[in-house]
């Protein structure tokens, strides 16, 4: 039982929810405004009643106090960019022509200016758009879509707390700007900013907000006592003001540790920390600290990037231990839930029972509900939904499905020789050399081609029964003889079938092993209008039956040229799935690698000369703290080398990685043994080039010349310039020529001339090399 004081306190609430809609309402607005088939004011109706709607369901499902801001066309990054007037130069004319299109225009770019670099939002598949920042940047604020979106939440009668990305985290996420010293610290332009937030909690304050949260995931990094000391001064000048609404400064994704004591002495009214597994730290660290006396605690106790259900009972007693510690305790999720699916109940093709093992944003917004009031007015109250919670969690873990015996013995006889290529790189690269026969700058591509309204359509038609097996798999194979016949015409020297048959990169192997659940509407926002489906990986995996083989073949028929046989590692079926809670990571990888080598022994026996093996999430889920980054990296290196591992030596291994700071990584890069890797580079202008040649990298590299994440089309010019610069980090034999990634989300008539432009580039580039 908790206390009267408890019980009058406690509320329910949570950081973010899901922006797209229940039927991706957000995307289909968003892309018909970029069609011209949607006005503008349309586009704005569509959103403000997602927001309302949104909202509703936050009330109803008991959370007393909702969240404003988080709503965003985009990127909430790039929102908190306009918010402080740090428009690049290059856009400000897009900008004042038009808000709403000169916002794209730095999330997309046009054909004539090159849009906002964009990478990994902290160890999550989210993307947002890095601002760019120099000496001369001037900040002004501008809270029109702060204030407009708190004020539409009290117009429903609802008690809202407007969310902001905080101003030390914003400025640690930014990277100096297109011509500024890449030794240029965007923090030293904190003293700059905080007037400008303050002037924004300002008129929040002014606008009826009793609290304002400030979201700082930075602090769970890593960070330098200058760094700290900043965080220090920041919250000390923002909290040493008598005109701004009371702060809540909140983390999540990992433990705070250094950066708890300065915010726990800071003048600020309330803390929000992550109490799940991947910050169970932090309990303890804020017990030794003496808590946090005085402050307003909110307690992430239900997982927001996870989609199992919550140890109702066990987060109770997490609760229990945090009322001594704070002068008031809420319940929330530990991070936004725009991390997860929106509703459970709409899959109707899961297993009733697995189904009562799952929580989406709407369950998990029920069972914040749940805890509060049972942490208000004691356990008693809500004795039937523990024993229905306790229920569900036996099932999952008695569950047949949980355990296979035969893919645990499989697992469990792996040798580290079956991770080891039967020869060194530089005897392989002879080799392969030899039996492809490639020029020099050899031109590829990443594996997708676009996936039309016609692929799209037929896809739908064979679920709805419109159309059978055998005329859908006509369909495939016509895709298929375009896009090599395309490849063939324009001179790219290894070539791909272009993946027509598949809806995702992850989804569609998920969907072909065991142990692997699929979802008809969990959409996730991955970046902008583009929304994936994890799969659900609940138990031991394996592999039935070939799963690609088949259509690398017949594309392989068609052409002289070495096609590509294209798969996705398995450090990203893992981080790209709402992966098992129920054992140790890298014992999941393991059983998902071997069911993968498997599939690269089949592709090599069916004459596949070209394997790839896709991780482009290796950075992404590497460990946010340093302490905990190498075991990470050695069980995710293992399972890729396990993968790939067993082929001939003039079997050449690609893998592929994108929109993420690879400098962490390099050195992992080169533990996978792949003889080449594709990244991209084409935004960060070849950083990665030069990440490559200051570590000493020493196999084939491809540091990409186009974006495919705007609907620009590269100029030959602008490939030729970025290979030159490729070329003075990566030697001529070495460099390869390709995208930044797939092509799936571009239209045809783009994808054409970019290809196009880049193999001229290469041409052009060849013919400057030195005669050998």
């Amino acid at each position: 039982m908790t206390t009267k004081s408890a019980a009058a306190a406690t509320r329910a609430t949570v950081y973010g929810y899901p922006r797209q809609g229940r039927n991706r309402e957000l995307k289909k607005a968003i892309e018909g405004y970029w069609k011209g088939r949607v006005t503008a004011d349309t586009l704005r109706e569509t959103a403000a009643e997602l927001r309302r709607s949104n909202w509703r369901q936050l009330a109803d499902a008991g959370i007393h106090e909702v969240p404003t801001g988080d709503f965003s066309y985009y990127d909430h990054v790039l929102d908190t960019t306009v918010m402080v007037g740090a428009v690049p130069e290059r856009h400000r004319a897009a900008v004042e022509a038009g808000e709403t299109d000169g916002y794209f225009a730095m999330a997309r770019g046009t054909q004539e200016v090159a849009p906002l670099e964009m990478t990994k939002w902290f160890d999550t598949n989210y993307h947002y758009l890095v601002p760019e920042l120099g000496p001369d940047t001037a900040f002004a604020a501008d809270s029109t879509k702060q204030v407009a979106e708190f004020k539409e939440a009290l117009a429903q009668g609802l008690t809202a707390r407007p969310v902001l990305v905080g101003p030390v985290t914003y400025l640690l996420l930014a990277k100096p700007a297109p011509g500024v010293p890449a030794d240029f610290e965007p923090l030293t332009l904190l003293d700059r900013l905080l007037p400008v937030y303050a002037e924004v909690l300002a008129d929040l304050r002014a606008a009826g907000a009793e609290w304002v949260q400030l979201d700082e995931p930075a602090l769970v990094q890593d960070r330098s006592p200058a760094e700290l000391n900043a965080a220090e001064r920041a919250y000390h000048e923002l909290g040493a003001r008598t005109d701004r609404p009371k702060l809540l400064v909140a983390s999540y994704f990992d433990r705070l540790g250094d950066a708890l004591p300065v915010l726990a002495k800071a003048p600020v009214e309330g803390l929000a920390l992550d109490f799940t597994e991947a910050a169970a730290a932090n309990l303890e660290d804020l017990a030794a600290l003496g808590g946090v006396p005085g402050k307003r605690l909110v307690a992430g106790v239900v997982n927001g990037r996870n989609i199992w259900i919550n140890d109702l009972q066990k987060s109770l007693a997490t609760l229990g231990t945090l009322l001594g510690l704070a002068d008031r305790v809420d319940i929330a999720a530990s991070c936004s839930l725009l991390h997860v699916p929106l509703d459970a109940a709409a899959e109707r093709d899961i297993e009733p029972q697995i189904l009562r093992w799952l929580a989406f944003a709407r369950q998990k917004t029920t069972e914040i509900a749940t805890l509060a009031k049972g942490l208000a007015q004691g356990t008693d109250t809500i004795a039937a939904e523990l024993a229905a919670n306790r229920a569900d969690l036996v099932s999952r873990s008695g569950s047949p499905i949980t355990h296979d015996p035969d893919v645990r013995a499989r697992a469990e006889a792996v040798t580290a020789a079956d991770s080891r290529r039967s020869q060194p790189y530089a005897e392989r690269a002879v080799a392969q050399r030899a039996h492809l026969g490639l020029p020099l700058l050899p031109t590829t591509t990443i594996g997708s081609f676009p996936q039309t309204s016609e692929l799209r359509t037929a896809r739908a038609d064979l679920r709805a029964g419109r159309i059978d097996t055998a005329g859908y798999e006509e369909r495939i194979k016509a895709e298929i003889q375009e896009v090599i016949s395309f490849q063939e015409k324009t001179g790219i020297d290894v070539l791909v079938h272009g993946e027509p048959e598949r809806n995702d990169m992850v989804q569609y192997f998920a969907e072909q092993l065991t142990g692997y659940l699929a979802t008809q509407h969990g959409w996730v926002q991955s970046y902008g209008t583009r929304y994936v489906r994890p799969p659900i990986l609940a138990g031991d995996i394996s592999r039935p039956e070939p799963m690609t083989v088949r259509w690398t073949s017949y594309a392989q028929s068609l052409s002289d040229r070495p096609v590509k046989g294209m798969l996705t590692g398995p450090v990203t079926m893992l981080a790209w799935s709402f992966v098992r809670d129920d054992q140790p990571l890298g014992d999941t990888a393991r059983q998902v690698a071997l069911a993968l080598r498997e599939e690269v022994t089949d592709l090599e026996a069916a004459g596949t000369s070209v394997i790839q093996v896709d991780e482009p999430a290796l950075r992404e889920t590497l460990p946010l703290r340093a302490a905990d980054r190498a075991d990470y990296l050695a069980w995710a290196t293992e399972a890729f080398r396990l993968t790939s591992a067993g082929v001939r030596p003039d079997t050449q291994i690609h893998t592929h990685m994108c929109y993420a700071e690879f400098g962490d990584i390099v050195q992992a890069i080169d533990d996978l043994d792949a003889d080449v890797i594709s990244l991209e580079a084409a935004r960060s202008h070849m950083q990665v080039a030069r990440e490559l040649a200051d570590h000493g990298y020493p196999r084939e590299a491809g540091p990409g010349v186009y974006d495919i994440h705007s609907p620009r089309v590269p100029s030959t010019e602008e490939a030729v310039e970025l290979l030159r610069t490729g070329l003075k980090a990566i030697p001529a034999e070495r460099l390869w020529v390709n995208p930044d990634c797939g092509l799936k989300t571009r239209a045809w008539s783009e994808t054409r001339a970019s290809l196009e432009h880049l193999v001229a580039a290469a041409r052009t580039v060849r013919r400057e090399l030195p005669a050998s």
